[in-house]
């Protein structure tokens, strides 16, 4: 039985994911992460995807206090920052349901751990979605997103992924997420901070030999980091996922450089900030210089630019 399908952020990626289940014939609802006690309403929302499709469909749109006993499947798809207050909300609803966690970026998991979420997943976003209108996104899928289990406990649940697949927005079950959460955060902690401080778009990587020597030096700092936490990784697998990324990505704007320009905190904690941090709390904090930098400079510009 089909399961309505709680989206927690009504941003880029959130709004991507709700048109693309709406189009498969998926129930899913829209619920804004940053204000509540607002009225239900409808948004119009289109999808224009690589090939030149267009999606569109008629999106409800929730607050947490509108949710009444829900039950279903929860995806955070909301910025990671906002973690704590997500959480909270969720936890005060008592929901035993399934929490995928669609963000990428280390640690993120913490505050529902810390509030005893039982049935946990997390999701490897492979995809990119921006903003062209305000009711109008430019979708990219780069591969299928992984899900895991967080707690290797408890059983992984196939029907998750099989409720959240679609062919727009496609969806893998993986049973060694960690590895690809680590793979992935390295991207990201290259295309994060770079992008934004060369105020360029995220195909630099595919263009430029002198920006990927840059991004190799990062590669090879977070991967130390990586292997003294336990995680494996290989250089040339991580540089390959980059440099696809920046090709199936080419013209689109990272995350945080959207971030800036409009004047909202960036995910830089859960990224190049978080490496440095467990660098620090390994004893290395000298072996992520660079990392940690960019990092820095990526907060101090955001700081700035509130």
């Amino acid at each position: 039985m089909a399961k309505r399908i709680y989206i927690i952020g009504a941003g880029a990626i959130g709004k991507a994911l709700a048109v693309c289940l709406a189009n498969a014939g998926k129930d899913a609802v829209l619920v804004r992460s940053s204000l509540d006690h607002q009225p239900d309403r409808l948004e119009s929302i289109r999808l224009n995807m690589a090939d030149g499709a267009t999606l569109q469909a008629d999106l409800a749109v929730k607050t947490f206090s509108s949710l009444s006993e829900p039950d279903g499947i929860f995806v955070v798809a909301s910025k990671s920052f906002a973690n704590d207050g997500v959480a909270e909300k969720l936890g005060e609803l008592a929901i035993n349901a399934p929490v995928v966690l669609l963000q990428n970026g280390l640690n993120i998991e913490r505050p529902f751990l810390s509030n005893g979420f039982p049935n946990l997943y997390r999701c490897v976003l492979l995809a990119t979605s921006q903003f062209e209108k305000a009711d109008e996104l430019r979708f990219r899928p780069v591969a299928a997103s992984p899900v895991g289990v967080v707690n290797r406990d408890t059983a992984f649940n196939d029907l998750i992924v099989e409720q959240l697949h679609t062919n727009w927005f496609p969806f893998v079950r993986e049973d060694h997420i960690y590895k690809m959460v680590w793979q992935k955060a390295i991207v990201n902690c290259v295309f994060n901070s770079v992008c934004p401080l060369l105020e360029i778009d995220n195909g630099v990587f595919h263009r430029e030999a002198k920006a990927m020597k840059i991004a190799g030096r990062i590669i090879e700092e977070c991967m130390l980091i990586a292997d003294r936490s336990g995680i494996s990784l290989q250089l040339e697998e991580i540089r390959n996922t980059l440099l696809s990324i920046s090709c199936a990505a080419d013209g689109q704007f990272i995350s945080t450089l959207q971030d800036i320009r409009h004047h909202r905190p960036t995910e830089i904690g859960t990224l190049n900030l978080e490496v440095a941090a467990i660098a620090r709390s390994l004893g290395l904090e000298n072996k992520v210089i660079i990392t940690s930098m960019l990092g820095e400079l990526i907060a101090l510009r955001s700081q700035l630019n509130q």
